[in-house]
């Protein structure tokens, strides 16, 4: 493929490879972002952008910073980041030019925040969706991960909610639950509660254990993705084994499939022209109260692990 020209952007490097055990190029790469096109960009508009680039010989790294040789239109916001004590300028991918420029400097994935990026100056607002990670042990089937998803699916049908799924690109899936006039607090205590629900209706299945040696082989129900948090958005592309991609399901399709069936060589042909993500995500809903409230009294996980890490560290050196 060598080098060329598109959108008035010049590709360089197609012919390289994209990363170790991707089975495709870089130039297949920037391919599969063109033809997912705007399906993908719908999913980043106008939230703050973190992407995974990976560079020849090297580890992949995770870049929220814009660097400095950015263009001018590519479209950014500026927002301070306690956890770096710095002001970051993300990027807003809202366009098609702006997508194929980052596949241009080897972005693979594209992880955005489930508050739009006006929200999260100040965090005054809410997130657009709820998004329980359905995580599953080590060495387990996909068959595990179906049946958990299945347990979250029926939480949410208990309280008269619904939600879309796909796969996480890696060995999970994420279930996006689209909600309205909900604050930060009130979601993360809602998906805390969500997957408190579900792990109480197959407890053999399922867990909410934080800390991986207490899951005992269970699937992971991960109600962390809330406040500021990142995920993989829909048909963005994964640095996994194959180049595979975080691709929509349909709940009755969800047993006849596994994570590896979707890559940037063969999803844009399972796509054809349709964008599933849009077609099967409900229409924003507003929690229950009660889902509220009995989330408010879960601990959140990372904090309960926190401390409870501490309890056995202090444990361990006191015998």
């Amino acid at each position: 493929m060598g080098d060329g020209v598109r959108d008035g952007l010049k590709f360089s490097s197609l012919d390289s490879p994209l990363f170790d055990g991707a089975d495709a190029t870089k130039g297949e790469l920037i391919d599969y972002l063109e033809a997912v096109g705007e399906r993908l960009v719908r999913n980043l508009r106008a939230r703050p952008l973190s992407v995974v680039r990976v560079r020849p010989g090297q580890e992949p790294f995770m870049q929220k910073n814009l660097p400095k040789y950015t263009p001018e239109w590519v479209p950014r916001k500026t927002m301070w980041a306690d956890s770096s004590k710095r002001e970051i300028s993300y990027a807003l991918c809202d366009d098609l030019r702006t997508l194929l420029w980052f596949g241009n400097q080897r972005a693979v994935e594209y992880h955005v925040t489930l508050l739009l990026a006006e929200e999260l100056v100040d965090y005054a607002g809410g997130p657009t969706h709820l998004v329980l990670d359905i995580d599953p042990a080590p060495d387990q089937p996909f068959d595990q991960v179906v049946g958990a998803a299945e347990l979250i699916r029926q939480a949410l049908a208990d309280d008269g909610l619904a939600g879309a799924v796909k796969t996480s690109g890696a060995k999970g899936v994420h279930i996006f639950v689209p909600v309205r006039d909900v604050n930060i607090e009130d979601a993360a205590a809602a998906t805390r509660a969500i997957a408190v629900r579900a792990e109480r209706l197959d407890p053999a299945l399922a867990t909410t254990a934080f800390i991986r040696e207490d899951r005992g082989g269970k699937v992971f129900l991960d109600s962390t993705r809330a406040g500021g948090a990142t995920v993989v958005a829909a048909y963005s592309p994964r640095i996994r084994p194959g180049a595979t991609v975080s691709f929509p399901i349909a709940w009755s399709d969800l047993g006849q499939i596994h994570p590896r069936d979707f890559t940037i060589r063969t999803a844009t042909k399972q796509l054809g022209d349709r964008d599933p993500w849009a077609e099967q995500m409900p229409d924003p809903q507003t929690l229950p109260a009660d889902l509220i409230e009995h989330g408010h009294t879960i601990p959140v996980a990372r904090v309960q692990a926190m401390h409870e890490g501490k309890r056995r560290a202090r444990a361990r050196r006191d015998t």
